[in-house]
């Protein structure tokens, strides 16, 4: 008990999970949760964002009701996502749009915990964790490494991609060699739970072991 409070009276850390897409990135994460991290889950942000009446406004302005489910007024995420995967303009400008407000929901997470002795750490469960710069905030960069062959089969299960859809979609994003090289830590997440549960344990304690014996400041 001594050691936990010593930990929390320094900068909770700030975890940030990588990997490639279909990898179980949210299910490491998850398991963080578990042990007293602070899960900041950037696709809930981002749905929270396309609520926020500015984001909406923009939205509209740029594309018109097409962006929007015709019924409902909900966000049309399958338009949305036809936009932007096919033009890189779109793309970043949609990011310049949603970013900034996921960025104030975050902030404004781990404030609300930052007084909190039961959060350790803060674990970032963000895609696009090297794309958008937010890696060099983090104080431990987690790989979570899975064979392509069971990516191909989740993706396929729960998005409906094929093994295509999935190459085309990964080469908008950082090569997975790069990111685990420049990880500090590598989560294998397979199909058994109870072995990257006992990993994921294994690399929070190196990491709260790390913060303790002196100051946590990101990577600048």
């Amino acid at each position: 008990m001594l050691r936990i409070i010593a930990l929390v009276l320094r900068k909770k850390p700030i975890i940030g999970i990588a990997g490639g897409i279909g990898s179980g990135k949210s299910f490491v994460a998850r398991l963080f949760g578990e042990m007293g991290c602070l899960v900041i889950d950037s696709d809930e942000q981002v749905r929270a964002a396309y609520l926020e009446p500015r984001v909406r406004e923009a939205l509209r302005r740029w594309w018109g009701e097409e962006a929007f489910e015709r019924g409902t007024g909900e966000i049309n995420r399958r338009f949305i996502g036809r936009k932007v995967f096919a033009d890189e303009g779109e793309r970043m400008r949609l990011e310049a749009l949603i970013h900034p407000v996921v960025n104030e929901y975050r902030k404004a997470a781990m404030a609300a915990a930052a007084d909190d002795p039961q959060v350790l750490a803060y674990v970032w469960d963000t895609p696009l964790l090297f794309e958008t710069g937010l890696y060099r905030e983090c104080d431990a960069l987690v790989y979570v490494e899975t064979p392509e062959e069971v990516r191909r089969e989740r993706v396929a299960r729960t998005r409906g991609w094929d093994a295509a859809e999935l190459e085309r979609r990964q080469k908008l994003q950082w090569p997975l060699d790069t990111k685990r090289q420049m990880s500090d830590y590598v989560v294998t997440n397979t199909a058994d739970a109870d072995y990257a549960r006992g990993q994921v344990r294994d690399v929070l304690s190196r990491i709260l072991a790390r913060s303790q014996a002196g100051p946590v400041s990101g990577r600048g």
